[in-house]
């Protein structure tokens, strides 16, 4: 599978549980990347944030059988990573991927709004 697929079903599992403003951030030609693809929503509550990253997890783990190779926020869920290596996904509350920012963080990344 290739990293531009993964990122397909990625959207998937965040579109299944009404994710907000999913942004894909090509990184593949931004020097000093650590990953294909960067992908990144919001959701409006912590139930929220925990449903997108379960339905982004049983989507390409029924899709491609994997899981991700870390994962992390799932304490606190304000901010929720799941690291597939060639895709890293970015679960945010609003608040927080405003203060964060990772769009402008890297200004370089070819930049696809979905929905």
């Amino acid at each position: 599978m290739t990293s531009e697929e993964l990122s397909q079903i990625i959207i998937k599992g965040m579109e299944e549980r009404k994710a907000e403003d999913i942004k894909v951030l090509d990184l593949r030609e931004v020097k000093g990347s650590i990953s294909d693809f960067f992908i990144i929503c919001s959701g409006n509550s912590d139930t929220q944030l925990q449903a997108i990253a379960e339905s982004v997890e049983k989507e390409v783990k029924e899709a491609h059988g994997e899981r991700p190779w870390r994962k992390e926020g799932f304490t606190n869920r304000e901010w929720i990573l799941l690291d597939y290596v060639s895709n890293v996904v970015h679960i945010f509350k609003r608040e927080k991927r405003d203060f964060y920012a990772l769009e402008d963080l890297w200004g370089d990344a070819k930049v696809t709004s979905i929905g």
